[in-house]
């Protein structure tokens, strides 16, 4: 009963993910807000009904050259009736960035701080945790793995190298982070390609 929202919302269809593309969390995945908006409808309701957000801070602050706009919201739901206590979240975004050694105003930083901060509240409830805990639990604040062997297909670590013909040697070698197949991936995709 516990997990049962949490398992709901974990994952994310394809088409709401993008991988960023350039800054610190390159390479990490960006979920489209208007999925989580989606879901917390599908599960609780309409916003405003079944759910809602309230805004408790917004604040600016320098950090280096650059000004950042943060924001502070409470997310409610209503489960059988009954509101939540507040799920609280904090969201930042740059107001003013430098870019190409010239200050940019950005005048959507707080609505995307915002949203920022409803990301933040909907992650305590499980919305998109597999995005958020991929390849065996790590995230953004993770530090990179050194010589770990993944599925490429489930995302399971290869404990043993051996399983899947590789030495202990040329793991750390050659295959330090490499994505091959784990030997129940490989089995199923082997008969995948007899059954076709």
């Amino acid at each position: 009963m516990n997990l049962d929202l949490y398992e709901k919302v974990r994952a994310v269809p394809e088409n709401a993910k993008k991988t960023i593309q350039a800054g610190k969390l390159k390479g990490m995945t960006d979920i489209n807000p208007m999925w989580r908006i989606k879901r917390l409808t599908e599960c609780f309701g309409m916003c405003g009904i079944g759910w809602y957000t309230k805004i408790i801070d917004k604040q600016i602050f320098s950090a280096a050259d650059e000004i950042v706009a943060s924001v502070d919201v409470e997310l409610y739901v209503k489960v059988d009736g009954e509101w939540s206590k507040p799920i609280s979240g904090t969201g930042g975004s740059k107001l003013v960035a430098i870019e190409k050694e010239k200050p940019r105003a950005n005048d959507e930083a707080f609505k995307m701080a915002e949203t920022d901060a409803i990301s933040v509240c909907c992650k305590k409830l499980g919305f998109g945790a597999d995005v958020y805990w991929d390849k065996d639990g790590e995230s953004k604040y993770s530090p990179p793995a050194e010589n770990v062997i993944v599925c490429r297909k489930c995302k399971k670590m290869i404990t043993d190298p051996q399983q899947v013909g590789i030495s202990k040697a040329e793991t750390l070698k050659k295959y330090n982070k490499a994505y091959i197949l784990c030997p129940e991936c490989l089995e199923k995709a082997m008969t995948n390609d007899t059954e076709g």
